[in-house]
This record gives C-alpha cells, structure tokens and sequence, in this order.
C-alpha cells in the first residue's frame, strides 16, 4: 500500500487506517474471492472522506461456501494498541441484503448510550456503511443480485481489550471496529505538541492576541455552523489541552479560549488536562461530583455513575432539575483549573457543548474572550 502522510509543522507523519477500513477491505476481498474463485492479494476501499486506499490481504481462504482473509492493522505514526492485529472477515453469500455480524475477539456491547445497541457486536455505524458499501461495489462489478452474510473477528482482540477501557464502557469480550474517516492520522504526543506551537505562533505572529483551541473534528464542526470566519483561525489541541495552555502562555497570548463537546471538556473539572482516556477518564466520577455538590439526590447520583457516555448522564440529569447547578459547578471547576493551568499569565475560558451541538455553559471569562475574538 502506498503510506499516506500527513505534515504538520516540520513534522511528516505516516497515517494509518482504522479498524473500520480493515473490516472493509477483509470483508471485499473476501466477497470477491467468493465470487471469482480466485485469491485477492490487495483491494481498494474508499474512505468516508474520499480517499482512496489500496489495502493488502493475508490469510486467504476459498471453499465453496465462503471465503475468508485478514488485513494487518496499521496505525502509521501514531500509538495504538491495535497496531499490528489482524481483523478477518468471513463471508458467505446470502439471498438478499448484506448481514453484519462480529465473531471471535469483536466485543459486544451491554450498556446504552454507545454507538451500537446493547447486545449488538460493537462494529460501529461508520464502519457498517463502510462494509456495506465495499460490499456493494463488489457485487456491481460482478453482477451478482444476492447478498452477502460477513462475520468480522479479530484473533488477539479479547487479549487487545484488556488494555483500553472497553470493559468499563460495557463492552466485553474484545475489542470495537471503529473509526469516522477511515484514516489513522497520527497523533504521537511531541508530534502532536510541535504541531500546536507552530500553529499558535503562526497565529501570533499575524498579530493575534487571543488564541482559540479546538480539540478536534466536533468541535471544528460546532465553530463553522455558528461562525465560518472563526472556524478558519482556530488551533486544534486534540486531547493536549494543558500544553496548549502553556504555549499559548508561553507566546504571550492574552487570552486563551476553548471551544469542545463536554465529553472531553468534562474531565477538566478534574484537572485533568490531557483528556485522552488512556491518561485518564473520570468523566463520571467528575459529574458525580458537581452533582453532590449540586443537591442531586444520591440515587440519581448512582444512575450516572453506571453511564458510560456523557450524554446518556446528561439525559439522565436533564430530567432531574438540577442541570443548570451541575453545569454552574463544573463551570467553576473547569474555570479554576484553566486558570491555574495559565498560572495567570493569560485569561482563560470554555465554552462548552453537548448532543446537537446545544451550548451546555460557559465558564466565566469565555463571552469576553469570544467577543474579543470576533473583533481581532
């Protein structure tokens, strides 16, 4: 496969491609061994942005009521603890449709508030389309009407789950085909880290005195529905937050805000400041605590507790009343925490959003550095 690079900075990276783009590509290479009779040695898939990516395949197999292969995950540059596993797919033709389904090492889900349904194999959404898709194509090309029944497994993923908090999200028994573009863009910490001061100091020296974080593609996504022209001037942190408080400080900004969706963002009223959950989640624990501090009933409390995403703890909390003083709470704490992080040296603000891009809060000096923002 031709590698694929992103630059950022002086920086080139190798990118890589999802669980969800080798579940693709196994499950096409498969399908067209099933129908030709003949080994497939690599196969192009298209990503949900468009790119193509020509992926190579292992472990072929053909009888004549399916086909199997494997492709070998890779994660370019960036750290992941699935780099290197194989994610299979075995398909059998069907009379119509095409059927998804996981198999040995894909974990299952037991909790709501996930991409899939509890009791559904955690192969999510964009993954699904992705299959179907290359699935699709496969039988155009070959003029085949049936459908197709995939089962998609990954040897080493209980073992692999083990390492993520998977369990704890409710998922059991292995690991989840995920993945929104297709593409692994690496994300390895001083990589990452060049990349947000050469960006802000490029900001800065155009004269900017106010510097405005993302932390990724949702938040990107909230900033050009509610303002175009800001969209084109912010910085994407990623999961970085504290250091890019502290090159922001360190470049003489004057004010520092951040615009991210409470998922993230939650974990900051804990003073946790690198917001990837390998580091840490607490988002939970996090809103347990500025309920209690809130008045929220302790049987309330408990329910959230046993959330595994925020917005089914929003939903929950939404109900009770008590949404406004739990979001004035965390307000605060993420307020102090920015602040402190800034040791005062730059002013500090979020402004936070949930499920539909509906602002939660903002913490106290965000309207300000907003209105400063737009007038730069």
């Amino acid at each position: 496969m031709e590698e694929l690079f992103i630059y950022r900075g002086a920086q080139k990276l190798r990118c890589g491609f999802t669980t969800g783009s080798c579940a693709a590509a196994a499950a096409k290479a498969a399908a067209q061994m099933l129908l030709t009779g003949k080994i497939v040695g690599s196969v192009r898939i298209i990503t949900p942005k468009g790119i193509p990516l020509d992926i190579p395949v292992c472990d072929q197999y053909i009888s004549r009521n399916y086909a199997s292969c494997a492709v070998i995950k890779q994660s370019g540059d960036d750290p992941d603890v699935t780099a290197g596993i194989k994610i299979c797919a075995n398909v059998t033709t069907i009379s119509k449709d095409i059927i998804i389904t996981g198999g040995k090492g894909i974990g299952k889900v037991t909790k709501p508030g996930l991409d899939q349904k509890p009791g559904s194999y955690a192969i999510n959404s964009v993954p699904r389309k992705m299959i179907s898709q290359s699935l699709s194509d496969i039988a155009r090309v070959f003029d085949y009407s049936g459908g197709f029944h995939v089962t998609v497994s990954a040897p080493e993923g209980e073992e692999i789950a083990r390492k993520t908090f998977n369990p704890r999200m409710g998922i059991v028994g292995g690991i989840s085909i995920i993945g929104t573009t297709g593409i692994v863009v690496p994300m390895s910490s001083s990589a990452l880290v060049d990349t947000i001061r050469a960006e802000a100091n490029m900001r800065r020296a155009a004269g900017q005195k106010f510097l405005l974080l993302t932390v990724g593609n949702f938040s990107e996504d909230f900033l050009r529905l509610r303002n175009e022209s800001l969209s084109q001037r912010c910085v994407t942190c990623s999961n970085f937050i504290g250091d890019a408080i502290d090159i922001g400080v360190s470049l003489g900004f004057e004010g520092i805000l951040l615009i991210g969706h409470i998922g993230k963002l939650v974990k900051l009223g804990a003073g946790i400041m690198n917001t990837h959950s390998a580091y840490a989640d607490g988002r939970m624990e996090t809103l347990v605590t500025c309920g209690a501090l809130a008045g929220v009933p302790a049987e309330i409390l408990r329910e959230i507790d046993q959330c595994v995403t925020t917005d089914a703890a929003l939903e929950i909390l939404g109900n009770t009343g008590f949404e406004a003083a739990v979001f004035c709470e965390l307000s605060r704490r993420i307020s102090h925490y920015m602040s402190a992080r800034a040791k005062g040296l730059a002013k500090t603000g979020a402004l936070v959003f949930g499920k539909n891009n509906r602002v939660l809060f903002q913490t106290g000096d965000a309207e300000t550095l907003i209105r400063c923002i737009e007038e730069e």
